[in-house]
């Protein structure tokens, strides 16, 4: 009798032999007793209903996703960053010579490579987040205006890095 009250509790999937369909202590006539539910019945299948590995680099995402999902990443990188950015700011203002040092802190290359990251995500940042607040008002929300919006801030974000580059290493 206990195994027929876990039962009932858990919900209905299919009917199991033997039982009636009668309603359950609540009065509800969709939750029978004896009805097995999809947890049962996975852990009846035993490794036929396993989860399975999913590929994630496999997986084709559209566009709205992609620019979703770096609209976070910038934000992420951002949010880590602007501490050091600070302290910059702070031992450039200092002095003539503390700024000195902090452009020729800054002026290696792999260290360009790091501030052109960091304009690529403030660009990113802003441009799918002023992207996100249009959309969220009803301004460009159909799928073929949505695709082109974040086809634009992904486009642009990386022309104002690659300027940024540009500028930097010339």
């Amino acid at each position: 009798m206990r195994t027929d009250l876990a039962r009932r509790d858990r919900g209905a999937a299919r009917p199991a032999k033997g039982h009636g369909g009668d309603p359950d202590r609540r009065g509800n006539t969709c939750r029978r007793r004896g009805f097995e539910t999809a947890w049962e019945a996975t852990m009846r299948a035993g490794s036929a209903g396993a989860q399975k590995f999913l590929n994630l680099s496999q997986i084709r995402f559209p566009i709205g996703a992609i620019a979703s999902i770096g609209h976070r990443i910038s934000g992420v990188l951002l949010l880590v960053s602007l501490p050091l950015l600070a302290l910059a700011l702070d031992r450039s203002l200092r002095s003539e010579p503390e700024f000195a040092a902090v452009r020729d802190l800054i002026s290696e290359p792999w260290r360009v490579l790091l501030l052109v990251i960091l304009v690529w995500a403030a660009a990113h940042h802003v441009l799918a987040g002023v992207r996100h607040l249009l959309m969220d008002i009803g301004v460009g929300s159909r799928l073929a205006q949505a695709r082109t919006s974040a086809w634009a801030a992904i486009l642009a974000a990386g022309i104002v890095a690659l300027a940024a580059a540009l500028r930097w290493l010339s």
